[in-house]
């Protein structure tokens, strides 16, 4: 397993390693005791969430706020989507930056989007299924959400000319000045 810093450090990409011939491949796509190693910290996952979305449909940006925050490792298993961490807390240096990643079924990569950042992705092909493993469990009364198309975080999504699919809470989602933030 490779694992990157990005430009926003606590969000991490993780190349696992691939061993491919005629009949296929094999990967470990998950282990605790490197995971951690990697982190520096334990944790521990409580949820796994799986989505199939369509061309076009853009999920996001979403986070947990105290005392449910979550850390989110996702991966996309078939097809391709263009993903992205934001940095929401507003001491931070970084706050209101942006990283991106192309997760497909054939590079593996995975992204650890730590507590503290808001998540997001839109698909590029026909169809993609996305895994999310989470740190934290699903608590309404916690959901935070900001615009995808905020001016002021500015994220570059490959659209192609395609006018994303929202669902109406994305698109009821609060620009970043108004957005609850962590501290």
């Amino acid at each position: 397993m490779h694992i990157t810093p990005t430009a926003l450090p606590e969000v991490l990409l993780i190349e696992p390693k691939v061993f491919g011939d005629a009949r296929g491949f094999f990967m470990e796509s998950w282990n605790q005791a490197r995971f951690n190693e990697a982190l520096g910290t334990a944790v521990e996952f409580v949820q796994d969430n799986h989505s199939r979305s369509a061309r076009g449909v853009l999920r996001g940006l979403h986070y947990q706020l105290a005392p449910h925050a979550q850390g989110k490792l996702v991966r996309c298993v078939n097809g391709a989507v263009f993903d992205v961490a934001v940095d929401m807390r507003r001491s931070s240096p970084n706050f209101g930056r942006w990283v991106g990643f192309e997760l497909t079924a054939d590079n593996h990569r995975q992204v650890w989007i730590p507590p503290g950042f808001a998540h997001g992705f839109v698909v590029l092909s026909e169809t993609a299924d996305f895994l999310y493993k989470t740190s934290g469990r699903y608590a309404p009364e916690c959901e935070g959400a900001v615009r995808w198309d905020d001016p002021t975080i500015d994220i570059d999504w490959p659209l192609h000319g395609i006018t994303p699919q929202l669902s109406a809470k994305d698109v009821a989602a609060p620009l970043l000045a108004a957005a609850k933030t962590f501290d």
